[in-house]
């Protein structure tokens, strides 16, 4: 009877720990929730927050569809960063249906995007962020995105709120 009740209080447990809200989230959403950070840091000219999420050797590249071309723009995490913190417009990004991958250390998050400046729709693309786990969490390694001024869906999550 004895090893009855524990191995029932034992399941019941688990049970509960298992489906209590806020228990430690899934390598997905924890990048999802990176990516999220990194948009809020933007919004709020945050250049310490950005600087926190990226690693300070990671690449940035922009390819601005320009006509039939396209312009290849690098950067770095740390020009990125204090550009956002000096500037004086706001801008807003947006993912939707991002698609994840992660294999341990490494992950990738890739997804339609738009952006808006002073509230005015700019552009709309494709983000690609790889990011790798370090011993303070996940970190930005790279960013690269499309920039496409023209040709863009409705986003799914509406328009941006005033």
């Amino acid at each position: 009877m004895h090893r009855l009740a524990l191995t029932v209080g034992f399941s019941s447990l688990l049970a509960f720990t298992v489906a209590a809200p806020g228990t430690a989230q899934s390598p997905r959403d924890s990048v999802v929730a990176v990516v999220n950070e990194f948009f809020q840091a933007m919004t709020a000219h945050d250049s310490v927050a950005l600087a926190r999420l990226q690693f300070p050797y990671g690449i940035h590249f922009a390819a601005r569809v320009q006509g039939d071309s396209v312009a290849i723009n690098p950067g770095t995490s740390q020009d990125f960063a204090r550009r956002i913190g000096s500037m004086k417009d706001t801008f807003v990004e947006r993912m939707w249906e991002p698609t994840v991958l992660v294999h341990g250390p490494l992950a990738v998050v890739w997804a339609p995007y738009d952006i808006h400046r002073n509230r005015e729709f700019v552009h709309c693309g494709v983000d690609a962020f790889t990011l790798l786990r370090s011993a303070t969490g996940w970190k930005v390694a790279t960013v690269s995105y499309t920039a496409e001024p023209k040709g863009c869906k409705p986003s799914p999550l509406g328009p941006l709120e005033k």
